[in-house]
């Protein structure tokens, strides 16, 4: 196997994974889950949405959480902003990057966000233009690249429809992302591929939700084909409010377990790491969403 020797994680527990959660969780809380996500090595971190508080009532503290975070050097904070009031607000937060997002299923993106594909770019157009003149660094995600809970099967060609769109208006980079994770590395393998046709390898990074249990599995694909960057949530937090029984990103200790199985670096200690996600579970009141954590945490019980 040609596996690349080291991968870096971005980290999406706190804005991907928290956004889905039905009882508000305190800033306190949210900023000290970054920390402990820092401490553990991880070196970027998807902290919070500007979004409108109506429809995402648990980022409405978004400036706050931004503003009390102590930063580390060498860490990247991304937020996501789907338009140019969002992303007016996020500015004085001083993100070092920022998402915008799009579907590669017109289905869903009439569901979810009322617009085609190609409107929804435009619409991300001058979001992209003001972030990039404003020396900030732009990450597009691909939604449901490998299936909609409305259209099911999504070709490749949507996939790189998509990322071609991205490409025109200046976004540098793209996530492929199984966001109801029906994927399975066959299908991840099509939609690279296509994405590879706009986007350079290096430029491309794989999002992975394990709703039926694939998500390792497209991992090592994605890592075959020489993908060496991938989005995953502490805890396994998160899923999709738009498909039903959709869960979170893949678990972020799940995946460190893999590669450092597989002699891969990743910077990060596992065992920081199984601590962040114990804190934020025990605060969720419930058991962390990853099989790595769990089995290293009865490891440590006398």
């Amino acid at each position: 196997m040609n596996l690349p020797p080291r991968v870096k994680l971005v980290e999406v527990g706190p804005r991907d994974g928290l956004q889905n959660e039905k009882g508000q969780v305190p800033t306190a809380i949210k900023i000290e889950l970054v920390h402990r996500l820092q401490e553990a090595g991880l070196s970027e971190i998807e902290v919070t949405s500007f979004v409108s508080p109506k429809w995402v009532p648990q980022m409405a503290d978004n400036a706050q959480v931004m503003a009390g975070i102590v930063r580390k050097a060498g860490v990247r904070y991304s937020v996501l902003t789907p338009n140019l009031q969002g992303f007016e607000a996020a500015l004085n937060s001083r993100p070092d990057e920022i998402v915008v997002f799009g579907a590669a299923s017109e289905a869903f993106s009439q569901k979810n966000i009322n617009c085609s594909i190609a409107q929804s770019i435009e619409r991300f157009a001058p979001v992209v233009q003001a972030a990039r003149a404003a020396g900030i660094y732009v990450r597009g995600a691909m939604s449901c690249a490998l299936g909609c809970p409305y259209e099911g099967e999504v070709a490749p060609e949507r996939v790189g429809y998509l990322a071609g769109l991205m490409k025109g208006i200046g976004v540098q980079h793209v996530g492929v992302a199984d966001t109801i994770g029906v994927g399975t590395p066959r299908k991840v393998q099509g939609a690279i591929e296509a994405t590879l046709k706009h986007f350079a390898i290096d430029d491309v990074s794989g999002h992975f939700h394990d709703t039926y249990g694939q998500a390792l599995a497209n991992t090592l694909v994605s890592l075959q084909l020489g993908v060496w960057q991938f989005d995953t949530s502490i805890a396994g937090l998160g899923g999709c409010p738009y498909a039903k029984g959709a869960t979170g990103n893949v678990a972020t200790e799940d995946v460190v377990y893999l590669l450092h199985g597989m002699g891969i670096e990743t910077g990060i200690d596992l065992d920081r790491l199984v601590d962040a996600g114990k804190f934020i579970s025990e605060f969720l009141q419930r058991k962390p969403g990853s099989r790595a954590a769990m089995a290293l945490l009865n490891r440590r019980t006398p």
